[in-house]
């Protein structure tokens, strides 16, 4: 019995095995046809005639084939390049016998063409890593019975159990316990949440506690994830990428040849004329010069830490006019960090923080964990917990040294007093998290956190809008209020809070339509606003994966002035390949008028335009050098950058000290004020002066020469010279406080507005030192402790 292939098994085998083979034609012809050329010259050399025409014709043809189906191709999609010119040039000299012109042209081509594929070569827009994240089963329970199914087969009203760690797998209502998600894979918000009994939960989220039941309320198909992975290829198929450069300079280069051909012909009489032409017109300029800039782009792209995925992309970021950005994790670090500890009366930060950290070290919350590297940073030795008690979406409690202590989230109505007032105040103002610490039951003290602003993310705003950009746009699911104060400390045009990722898709719609437009991001929930711009880009350096797979550019560190520098380096090399272009363009018009003539025959005219392809080519290849206009900072300046940026992440915890006195004497001038003052005033003497000086008489006359002068730290030098006029005013009322064994009425307002004003203006002094120097560091670690923030909750 015969037995037939199924058709749509052999369809998707056949083209399984074309997808295979087509990255290697490119390379295949360009060997044979220099194999042909070879051959040919050799046998030229050795009087053989007719075999040296028969490799150049074998040459000539196998490059006509594949020629004609790419014109074809691009005549079905609407594009008439320059791959035109070169099919007539072909087959004009194999009609009037100029084997060898059509040999050389088959070389120029199958070159430019393995090019123009390696530059234009980019990732699939499947969106695999989506896909395969998603979960593939579900358990289902059933009375006492719980069975593991196909997630194809849930339906509504299924009851599931979705244990510690897994992603949920459909929409649904929370059954049974209060669930803590971890929901950053839709929202980019790297908290963790917790929902309870009868709240809704979509899928995609990560179960971040213990084991709960879900009350299914769609199917797989219908649930959040699948639409998501649904946007995603929706969008990515709707974003054509730009006509590439050598078709667009083609559209008006080929008729000028084909109008010069036609007038030699006719004028002469001759179709050799013609064809000298149209070889000496063959766009290898184009077919060649272009690319090369664009590949020698790619190439120094990726030494910079940035991987491009075609030369489209890249040609495409040259000409990019709007950025869109996704907030948390590009513009902010995407992980909290203590930005204060406040005690209660009669408690100090230090022991406070000390108790808190302790007992958060057993706990996967991410709060915690910011907690406990805080305490380490400080070099603060920790206790170890007994008897510790997590409970879900409120807090850890546990028994250091014999007394029990919890850390975590309490009614407001349980604090109570001015301190916890000003806590809660300065919580709303600053967009950050509590963490209150309690010592047996009773409210001691709390600790600040909330999500940084990187170090470099200012500068590179300013980097990019040198580099063209005139339009800044944030989008992100936080809300408002700290989408709005991180938009102002950066300068950004437009923000959009609270953004679900099908809202962020036509935000980055709505910017394409009006110009060429770069989104950044680096979660799952941005894959569908990357695959939607123009050219996406991922933030891939933490694994990514899904907003890298929608991306044509990842950044492999995680830096975001990457992402200057990859703008930097786009606009040099479509720079050097217009330049390139344009130029081999203009010597190949010269020629086709001088052919015209009849002055210069086919096989000449190839020779000579092989001379314009390498003039051209070593132009395109200085794409390869550094155009940049960065700062290139001398090692042993680079190292004691590194040194006082340290020496920040240290000071800046102990800045609180200024403010607290301040604080105390606002309350009272007692003694306790006057020992904070003393406090105070030591800590400026023994460790702040000494970091300013340091940086005035060693930091700064280092930078003057990779920064072309003292001018360039002049205002910094200025800003020194106040810290130390304030600095000095305070430790002269600390002595006449001490000598007269308090703090005079006279002394208050002018003591409270030096140590109110010192604690501002070095707060601000840190910050601008960090943006404006310690960023020329290459390796210059990102702080943990911005100064603008978005909040996030415990």
């Amino acid at each position: 019995m015969a037995v037939r292939s199924h058709p749509n098994r052999r369809d998707s085998w056949v083209a399984l095995q074309l997808r295979r083979i087509r990255p290697l034609i490119e390379p295949a012809l360009v060997v044979t046809t220099v194999a042909a050329l070879g051959g040919g010259a050799i046998a030229w050399l050795t009087a053989s005639r007719e075999l040296a025409d028969s490799f150049w014709i074998a040459g000539t043809v196998l490059a006509v084939i594949p020629a004609v189906a790419w014109v074809v191709a691009g005549l079905r999609r609407g594009q008439f390049g320059v791959d035109v010119i070169a099919v007539l040039s072909l087959v004009g000299t194999l009609l009037v016998g100029e084997y060898l012109a059509g040999a050389l042209v088959a070389v120029m081509l199958a070159g430019g063409r393995a090019l123009d594929s390696a530059a234009a070569r980019r990732a699939s827009h499947d969106l695999r890593a989506l896909m395969e994240r998603a979960p593939k089963f579900a358990r289902r329970r059933a009375g006492t019975t719980v069975e593991t199914i196909p997630l194809a087969e849930v339906v509504v009203d299924d009851l599931l159990v979705v244990g510690s760690g897994e992603v949920v797998p459909v929409d649904g209502r929370v059954a049974d316990v209060v669930a803590v998600l971890d929901e950053s894979a839709l929202t980019g918000e790297s908290v963790q949440v917790e929902r309870g009994v009868g709240d809704p939960v979509r899928s995609g989220v990560v179960n971040a506690g213990g084991a709960f039941e879900l009350r299914a309320t769609a199917t797989a198909e219908d649930s959040t994830y699948a639409g998501i992975v649904r946007l995603a290829q929706q969008a990515g198929a709707e974003s054509a990428p730009l006509v590439r450069l050598a078709d667009r300079y083609a559209t008006w280069f080929l008729p000028l040849a084909l109008l010069l051909a036609g007038i030699a012909w006719l004028a002469s009489g001759s179709p050799v004329r013609a064809v000298a032409v149209l070889v000496v017109a063959t766009p290898c300029p184009l077919l060649l010069a272009a690319p090369v800039a664009i590949v020698s782009g790619l190439s120094r792209a990726s030494r910079a830490g940035v991987i491009v995925r075609g030369g489209g992309a890249l040609e495409n970021l040259g000409q990019a006019t709007t950025l869109v950005m996704d907030k948390t994790g590009t513009l902010t670090m995407g992980r909290p960090a203590v930005i204060d500890v406040v005690g209660a009366p009669g408690h100090t930060t230090t022991e406070l923080l000390r108790l808190a950290a302790s007992v958060d070290q057993y706990s996967p919350h991410v709060l915690a964990e910011a907690i406990v590297t805080e305490a380490v940073t400080r070099g603060i030795d920790l206790s170890l917990p007994e008897d510790v008690v997590e409970e879900s979406g409120r807090g850890v409690t546990a028994t250091i040294e014999g007394r029990r202590i919890f850390v975590g989230k309490i009614p407001v109505g349980a604090v109570s007093g001015d301190w916890a007032r000003a806590v809660i105040n300065r919580a709303r103002l600053d967009g950050a998290a509590v963490a209150w610490v309690c010592l047996d039951d009773t409210p001691s003290g709390a600790v600040l956190l909330r999500d940084p602003l990187r170090r470099h993310a200012p500068r590179t705003m300013r980097r990019l809008r040198d580099a063209g950009m005139n339009r800044l746009v944030m989008l992100t699911g936080d809300r408002a209020e700290p989408a709005r104060e991180v938009a102002t400390v950066l300068g950004l045009d437009e923000v959009y809070a609270e953004q679900t990722p099908a809202d962020k898709v036509a935000a980055v719609r709505c910017e394409r339509e009006r110009a060429v437009t770069v989104m950044v991001g680096d979660g799952i929930n941005d894959a569908p606003a990357l695959a939607a711009a123009t050219v996406g880009v991922a933030m891939g350096a933490r694994g990514a994966t899904a907003s890298s797979e929608a991306a044509d550019i990842v950044l492999t560190t995680d830096r975001l002035d990457r992402l200057a520098d990859a703008m930097d380096i786009a606009r040099w090399s479509r720079h050097i390949a217009v330049q390139s272009a344009v130029a081999g363009m203009s010597l190949s018009l010269l020629a086709m008028v001088v052919a015209a003539l009849g002055w210069l025959p086919p096989a000449a005219g190839a020779l000579l335009q092989e001379g314009i392809d390498v003039t051209v080519i070593l132009n395109a290849l200085r794409a390869l050098r550094a155009n940049t206009t960065d700062v290139e900072v001398p090692a042993d300046t680079e190292k004691m950058l590194r040194r006082f940026s340290a020496e920040h992440d240290e000071l800046r915890d102990t800045l609180g000290v200024l403010r607290d006195s301040a604080d105390l004497l606002a309350a009272a001038p007692d003694s306790t004020a006057l020992q904070s003052l003393l406090t105070a005033h030591r800590l400026l003497v023994d460790r702040i002066l000494p970091h300013e000086q340091a940086e005035e008489t060693l930091l700064y006359p280092a930078l003057a020469r990779p920064l072309g002068g003292g001018e360039a730290t002049a205002t910094m030098s200025r800003t020194h010279a106040e810290i130390q006029r304030l600095a000095d005013r305070i430790g002269a009322h600390a002595g006449l406080a001490e000598a007269a064994g308090a703090i005079q009425p006279d002394q208050i307002d002018d003591l409270l507005a030096s140590l109110y004003g010192l604690y501002a203006l070095l707060r601000l002094h840190f910050v601008q030192e960090e943006e404006s120097y310690f960023t020329l560091a290459d390796d210059a670690p990102e702080s943990n402790a911005g100064d603008e923030s978005h909040p996030i909750a415990r």
